[in-house]
């Protein structure tokens, strides 16, 4: 067995291969990842990671990060490496006075959310209550509340990480700023993570979510698609526009003739105000044609901020395709409503047909000057998404080919891609998440960083090397 016990005093748990619980540790959000790490260390402090760190680079082992394990490249598990694993590290305070929370490096959205909600306090996460802090924050961090007061990389106001040489560092607007800006959307590559201390906002705790569903093939659809579009520029910034793809199941809101036939919608999440948020729905309905269907839900917060967790839960195949607009011209909107099919194409079968769905940025988002951050695309109009999910391994090939085609069409009127997304390997896809000048300065702060590369098992930034 391992023993780490005896370096620098690791207090956490080993697991390796043979250890009964040796699967449930490797196992991750995607379950098309089934890969084998030589050992798993589950620490449970900052000095537990840099002890992991300095272990495995004097073994001569490849070194990952797993937070939530959501990356859908499953990055988090190596091959034969060392998996430092943060989950024992998911512990939130929060600070109501100071209006601030401090999660650990390994806490849960979830955490995050029930934590500062009883406080009448509110930052920026993503919408599945099971994704890692970490990960979601160091890519930028889009969320619902993301409109009103930014990307949660924006409400980081200090990072405690573990460098690749076992370091301790912290990282803010004044200590350390130009890693501060790196990791604000740079991802893991700079380090390990252990705290960040985030800003919190006064919230009212209640959200409204409005859906109108179109057949995607009657002509109101397409002046559904657009009316909406049309909407975007002058939302207010409680209103996070949406529009989604879907094969609708049996719901008893919706006409017979569309169970298990695709529907688009168009529509918006309201967090704030609640009456607000009903005299926007009226505006909102009216610039609309006569939907097939409508539906309108009043929540929690921390409800509508964990409605996904259950079909979003670990162990699914996963595959996802993104791309950023700066506009969503008509020609873009045929593209979306297309879906990826040829035209003149048989109808395939609905079932196993890829989602897809639009969100609004702008806002907040758009305050932040374009060099602030290494996060790009601030002038984003909305992010485009397809991906699919599904059981069988039988199916894979099938499944990323018709994600993958719908997104083709869309990429013509694309400018980048949310690097939390990427889905798959290679330089491609990193190289389009960052403008160029950003891309050019991370690479100079990895050389200052992490001139080896130690942390490469992410949406890797190379050190730069002129």
């Amino acid at each position: 067995m391992t023993n780490l016990t005896t370096i620098r005093g690791f207090a956490g748990e080993i697991v390796e291969p043979g250890h009964a619980d040796y699967d449930s540790h490797r196992e991750i959000w995607n379950g098309m990842v089934d890969r084998r790490p030589a050992v798993i260390v589950r620490c449970t402090s900052a000095e537990d990671v840099v002890a992991a760190i300095r272990y495995g680079r004097d073994a001569g082992l490849e070194i990952a990060v797993k937070c939530g394990g959501h990356g859908v490249l499953g990055l988090a598990v190596p091959e034969g490496g060392l998996m430092i694993d943060l989950s024992p590290m998911g512990e939130v305070r929060v600070d109501p006075e100071r209006r601030r929370a401090y999660a650990q490096g390994g806490a849960l959205l979830r955490t995050l959310d029930q934590s500062t909600d009883p406080h009448g306090l509110a930052t920026t996460a993503g919408n599945v209550g099971h994704t890692g802090v970490g990960g979601l924050t160091l890519g930028g961090g889009m969320g619902w509340l993301a409109r009103q007061f930014g990307l949660a990389c924006d409400n980081v106001e200090t990072y405690t990480l573990v460098t690749a040489d076992g370091e301790t560092v912290r990282a803010s607007a004044t200590e350390n700023p130009d890693l501060f800006w790196g990791l604000r959307g740079g991802g893991g590559n700079f380090g390990v993570v252990t705290e960040f201390e985030f800003r919190l906002h006064p919230t009212t705790g209640d959200a409204l979510a409005a859906d109108f569903y179109f057949d995607p093939f009657d002509p109101a659809a397409v002046t559904a698609v657009r009316a909406w579009r049309d909407l975007l520029p002058d939302a207010p910034r409680p209103a996070m526009l949406t529009s989604d793809q879907m094969t609708a199941g049996p719901a008893p809101f919706l006409p017979e003739r569309l169970h298990g036939r695709p529907v688009v919608t168009t529509g918006f999440v309201w967090t704030g105000e609640t009456a607000d948020g009903h005299r926007y729905l009226e505006q909102f309905r009216r610039a609309l044609p006569v939907a097939a269907a409508e539906q309108v839900e009043e929540m929690r917060y921390v409800q509508l901020q964990s409605m996904g967790d259950e079909f979003h839960h670990h162990g699914k195949r996963r595959y996802s395709a993104g791309h950023y607009l700066m506009e969503f011209s008509d020609a873009a909107i045929d593209a979306y409503l297309g879906r990826g099919l040829p035209a003149g194409a048989p109808e395939p079968d609905w079932s196993r047909q890829p989602g897809s769905g639009l969100q609004a940025y702008g806002g907040a988002i758009a305050d932040v000057g374009a060099e602030e951050t290494a996060f790009s695309f601030r002038d984003t109009l909305v992010e485009f998404f397809a991906g699919s999910t599904w059981t069988d391994p039988t199916e894979d090939a099938e499944r990323m080919a018709s994600a993958r085609a719908w997104a083709k069409t869309v990429e013509p009127f694309s400018t980048g891609t949310y690097v939390n997304v990427i889905s798959d390997p290679g330089s491609e896809g990193v190289g389009r998440a960052y403008r160029s000048g950003h891309a050019a300065r991370l690479g100079q702060l990895k050389r200052m960083y992490d001139p080896e590369n130690v942390f490469h098992l992410n949406q890797n930034i190379k050190p730069a090397t002129g």
